[in-house]
């Protein structure tokens, strides 16, 4: 786009342009994106009645786990059906009011989501470190306490950013070069002084992503230390085995979250590829979520198949 002089002065609408260099083929990008808005969607709807009826899974993981299923199901709600309108219906325009919504939303869901991984691997270190006060550490009360915590973190800190861009006044465009809403893509508008924006965002993403990247992985340190201490080897695979699901997840999560973050303040990256793989980090982690974690537990196939199938409960 060419430069320009003009300025704007509390715009009422934004445009978001989808993906920009790739704009003749994101007809045709709209649909593995929808499909994988498919898989999510669904996928964590089953995790959601499964987990809830199937008394079982009423246990710390499986709790944590259908807590993700419902932020995953935000995340999706949140991103796909403005981003599929832009694809396919040329729908670009956004009120800014709105756009500071969306923004709020996806960056707290991603701050729960985070949450959730830390209190899952919590979880994992639990019960293989110390297995017989499993039950008595992660009670009732304590897991809703977690989640709470979760929440509030998430909704408290990210809360700001949005009020932070509202009292900017002046901006040099309106133009939103992304897919959706994102902090730094909005800011990057303004043309006023946006160190305090910029600040508080790198704030937020060690406060939050940061924080609980350090002490997951000093969790699965831990858990693997533990793990090679066992004597016999088929206990040693199978609590790997337990492991397996969160390691996948969680270095997906978290690998593709920093790239997105400091590709966007401090790398030279094509402006398409950082849009495709930030879109890929918030819409394929809801769609794997379900697979990794509902695959490998046999109570929660057995509920799929019941409910694809329409049969009547299995006795196990």
């Amino acid at each position: 786009m060419g430069s320009t002089n003009m300025s704007y002065l509390n715009p009422k609408t934004v445009t978001l342009i989808g993906i920009p260099g790739l704009e003749h083929v994101q007809f045709w990008i709209g649909f593995p994106f929808l499909g994988v808005c498919l898989v999510a969607v669904l996928g964590n709807i089953f995790l959601l009645i499964i987990i809830p009826t199937e008394r079982s899974l009423h246990q710390p993981m499986y709790i944590f786990l259908a807590v993700l299923a419902a932020t995953d199901l935000g995340l999706c709600v949140a991103i796909a059906p403005k981003m599929l309108a832009i694809f396919w219906f040329g729908l670009c325009s956004m009120a800014f009011d709105a756009c500071l919504t969306q923004l709020f939303f996806i960056h707290a869901l991603q701050g729960m989501e985070s949450g959730i991984l830390l209190a899952m691997a919590f979880d994992r270190y639990v019960a293989i470190c110390d297995p017989l006060r499993h039950t008595s550490i992660l009670t009732p009360l304590f897991l809703v306490q977690i989640i709470l915590m979760v929440v509030v973190r998430a909704t408290v800190l990210v809360g700001i950013l949005p009020i932070l861009l509202k009292r900017l006044q002046l901006f040099q465009s309106v133009v939103i070069v992304h897919s959706y809403c994102e902090h730094m893509a909005v800011v990057k508008l303004a043309a006023e002084d946006v160190h305090i924006n910029k600040s508080y965002g790198l704030f937020v993403a060690f406060a939050i992503l940061g924080f609980d990247m350090i002490f997951v992985f000093i969790s699965y340190i831990l858990i693997f230390q533990a793990v090679f201490r066992l004597p016999q080897k088929e206990a040693r695979r199978k609590a790997f085995n337990t492991c397996t699901a969160h390691i996948v997840v969680f270095l997906e999560f978290y690998i593709l979250a920093f790239f997105s973050f400091f590709s966007h303040r401090f790398g030279h990256v094509s402006p398409y590829v950082h849009i495709l793989l930030s879109t890929i980090y918030l819409l394929v982690p809801p769609a794997l979520n379900p697979i990794v974690y509902g695959v490998k537990t046999k109570e929660i196939r057995m509920r799929v198949a019941q409910i694809c199938i329409l049969k009547p409960d299995i006795q196990k």
